[in-house]
């Protein structure tokens, strides 16, 4: 980009509203450069409890549009990316001392029916002595519910929505920080600051985007100088993984006796996903980790529940992110509402800044929408038509969103690939698979294997197209094979990595 260059949006953040922001803005016809200080979903997107998912529970806190909000969502996303987003069965056993059954089940009514459901089975009682998920149960649990939300790979959907952005013209820019911005009557002068080389970049920009998450609040006091009308609560969610503790393909919601719920989700084939904690934090949203009082709690909740107890030492992952969710007065954490707000600053003669507090992973796309109808009156040539929910993210462009089809017809294009893989690859990258494998027919030619089923070919691809940098973005966040590559085989990815990296700075050396 040029330093002369004038840009309609500076979205700061590369998170999940950041990136479906500019995705939406340069859709309608806005150009956007969008900065990230780390990776892409580095840090609140990646740490989700990886759902696209109504909130069942915020119904108890009377949070009807947001839910209904959020349940029109969860259609419109599994038609845009049916690859990386699922359909789940959720099973609630019955605890009769924490909610009668009258209540679960007007709260599963209302879950069916606050929103029209195309794609996904509505909610029924189940008898745990002939369903299947009553076997990994204690005895004395005989009744229980089910119902339905999705799976998501929600750092991948950061990616998408960016790569998406990029390919109709965005600029995107990983490992930079707006460090400097100066307002004035029409453009705001911004100074990005590479956190790779120390290099600057100066822009203009005729408005900024503030969705930089837990930064939220600091960025528009520091280097915007700009007063805020609302003010965010910083709550941390920790979640713990397990080898696979049940033979089935249902998650399970389980209440506690302190009136949170706990997920336990099958995880990447082989593993379960049991989260998540509500804590306080007030520490550096980039430096946050699992407690051993979190796992702890986790542990316990699922055990009052599971027939075979879960300890601390069977823990082989776990994550940890930081949720920005808007102040209220409310004292327990699980009630602060995950609903979010978007603040125009616009002061007369002056260049407005537009920042976006609280949200959640599955609302994002509405958010985004929001986001451009406020921005609408800045921006007289900007398209006022809202085009997102019908446009497949990148490798979406399923026939009739018919995974299971897509699925079956590539293992059959492709026989020469293990089932897994071929698996891992279809649901990782969709229809864009064939830009994966173009020209590649069998296994020698996938390059050189680092572990597991992790191959050259795919980490190129990352490298090109989703801007991996390092070993931490390919197997923890582009994938999760860091479950199961061992220590020999990520330091081979590393050091793989920094002799491409060394080789792209002879080149760009010899190139200027």
């Amino acid at each position: 980009m040029s330093a002369s260059e004038i840009v309609d949006l500076l979205v700061v953040g590369g998170g999940i509203n950041g990136a479906g922001i500019a995705r939406d803005a340069i859709g309608r016809g806005l150009s956007v450069l969008l900065c990230e200080q780390d990776d892409l979903a580095a840090h609140t997107s990646s740490a989700s409890t990886k759902l696209i998912h109504g909130g069942l529970r915020y119904l108890e806190h009377y949070e009807f549009s947001l839910v209904r909000k959020a349940l029109q969502e969860r259609e419109v996303l599994l038609r845009l990316a049916p690859h990386i987003i699922s359909p789940l069965r959720f099973v609630m056993p019955h605890v009769s001392s924490l909610r009668p059954a009258w209540m679960i089940r007007a709260g599963l009514f209302l879950y069916d029916h606050l929103s029209k459901r195309k794609v996904l089975p509505g909610s029924r009682g189940i008898d745990f002595r002939s369903h299947v998920s009553g076997a990994p149960l204690k005895k004395s649990f005989k009744k229980g519910f089910v119902y339905s939300d999705a799976a998501v790979q929600d750092a991948r959907l950061v990616v998408l929505n960016a790569m998406d952005a990029r390919e109709r013209g965005a600029t995107v820019m990983t490992k930079t920080r707006l460090i400097a911005a100066r307002q004035g009557t029409l453009y705001w002068d911004a100074t990005l600051q590479s956190t790779i080389t120390g290099e600057n970049t100066h822009v203009k920009a005729r408005c900024v985007v503030n969705a930089a998450g837990p930064w939220v609040a600091s960025l528009l006091s520091g280097a915007l100088n700009t007063a805020a009308r609302h003010h965010i609560r910083l709550v941390k969610g920790s979640h713990i993984v397990t080898k696979r503790l049940f033979d089935h393909d249902h998650a399970y919601i389980f209440q506690n006796p302190d009136k949170r719920i706990v997920f336990a989700i099958p995880y990447e084939n082989d593993f379960t996903a049991i989260g998540t904690t509500d804590v306080e934090y007030s520490g550096d949203p980039a430096k946050v980790d699992i407690s051993e009082e979190e796992t702890a709690y986790l542990c316990e909740s699922v055990n009052r529940y599971f027939n075979i107890p879960v300890s601390p030492s069977q823990v082989v992952w776990s994550w940890s992110g930081v949720r920005p969710l808007l102040e209220e007065e409310v004292a327990n954490p699980s009630a602060v509402t995950r609903d979010y707000r978007l603040e125009l600053t616009t002061e007369p003669e002056m260049a407005p800044v537009l920042s976006v507090f609280g949200g959640k992973i599955t609302t994002y796309r509405r958010l985004a929408e929001e986001a451009m109808e406020k921005l609408q009156p800045l921006f007289s040539y900007m398209k006022a038509q809202a085009w997102t929910a019908d446009a497949p993210l990148p490798g979406g462009d399923i026939e009739n969103a018919d995974f299971p089809r897509f699925l079956k017809q590539f293992q059959q294009r492709y026989a020469w690939l293990p089932a897994a893989t071929a698996k891992r690859y279809a649901h990782a990258y969709g229809s864009r698979v064939s830009a994966l494998l173009d020209g590649v027919n069998t296994i020698v030619g996938l390059g050189e294997l680092f572990g597991a089923d992790l191959y050259e070919i795919e980490v190129r691809y990352m490298m090109d197209k989703e801007w991996a940098l390092t070993a931490e973005d390919i197997i923890w966040r582009r994938s999760k094979l860091g479950l199961r590559l061992d220590g020999d085989a990520i330091t081979r990815l590393t050091a793989w990595l920094e002799e491409r990296s060394a080789e792209s700075n002879i080149q760009m050396g010899v190139n200027a």
